[in-house]
């Protein structure tokens, strides 16, 4: 059977973690690109996490490169490259400088990869998988961002720490924006099929919703020169992993609406059904009003965050 190729397009901290979670869930054989002057790390982290491989008994080939020509004919190629969020710099602040970034790297994909799925990683991401779409040219369905499931598995993380529970057992989605607008969902947060509105205090849950806001930001503050990296990679995976073995998953990602909750042709956050074919299917929730009223607040961001990358690009 042929195993699946997957490009990583950007070999920094998140883009290099996501190379050793997918090899040791033996998605497929990686190949990890940076720029040319980064050629020799590039070459060796690649090197180093392949001989990582028999330690554990897992088995894949790890290649590291600056030549596009390495990743032809991925099956799914994951872009992290461009600049990470600082202490003190918001998500819209990376525009300027991701846009160009994403455009070379999109222009490269196309060339080289022109079946691939993309999974959009740099920030702010729904605007940065907006300009890949346009780049790409690809089916929409074939082009998506990161980050909803990421700022779940936060959201759950939380929740399980102030309840004293597994994390197993907390479900609960947050999608719109991945930014400050992000909507966790208590309407659709439960413990073990317990609504969570039953189980704390609704001052207490909005404060930790607001701490899901902000999470990104508080592990910035911790690490001051650089953005969180294991949690992002996980995530990566668990995508990569959904479509390279067609696993029909539900998870939330920044995906094309058109009709769907009226959003009108953007990328946001919403639910999906992840499988070989990508974006298989867009699941519409039943908000509240104040969840409604939120979520169009988010869009209206991501909505004026591609209008400034259209002056830019």
């Amino acid at each position: 059977m042929r195993k699946s190729k997957i490009s990583i397009i950007g070999a920094g901290v998140i883009g290099s973690t996501t190379a050793q979670c997918c090899a040791s869930a033996e998605l497929g054989d990686i190949v990890l690109l940076d720029r040319p002057a980064l050629g020799d790390m590039t070459r060796g982290k690649a090197l180093d996490l392949m001989q990582a491989l028999p330690i554990f008994g897992y088995n894949a080939k790890v290649v590291g490169t600056s030549d596009y020509a390495n990743t032809a004919n991925s099956d799914i190629v994951v872009i992290t490259a461009g600049l990470p969020r600082k202490l003190g710099m918001s998500r819209d602040e990376l525009l300027a400088f991701n846009v160009k970034i994403v455009t070379n790297v999109c222009e490269q994909v196309k060339r080289t990869s022109p079946d691939a799925k993309v999974i959009v990683v740099s920030n702010p991401v729904d605007a940065m998988v907006q300009r890949a779409l346009q780049v790409t040219g690809f089916p929409h369905h074939h082009v998506f961002g990161h980050a909803g499931i990421l700022d779940s598995a936060r959201y759950c993380a939380f929740l399980a720490l102030e309840l004293g529970v597994s994390m197993e057992d907390i479900s609960g989605m947050v999608i719109g924006e991945h930014g400050d607008t992000m909507v966790p969902v208590a309407s659709c947060t439960s413990v073990s099929g317990i609504p969570i509105k039953q189980l704390i205090d609704p001052n207490r849950l909005d404060e930790i919703i607001e701490r899901t806001r902000f999470a990104g930001t508080e592990i910035i503050g911790l690490f001051k020169t650089t953005g969180p990296f294991y949690a992002p990679a996980a995530a990566i995976t668990r995508m990569v992993e959904a479509i390279v073995r067609d696993k029909k998953r539900l998870m939330p990602c920044s995906a094309y609406c058109d009709k769907e909750y009226g959003v009108g042709g953007y990328y946001v956050g919403v639910p999906v059904v992840l499988g070989t074919d990508g974006v298989e299917r867009i699941i519409e929730l039943e908000l509240s009003d104040s969840e409604q009223a939120a979520f169009q607040r988010s869009i209206e961001v991501i909505k004026s965050q591609v209008k400034t990358m259209a002056e830019l690009a």
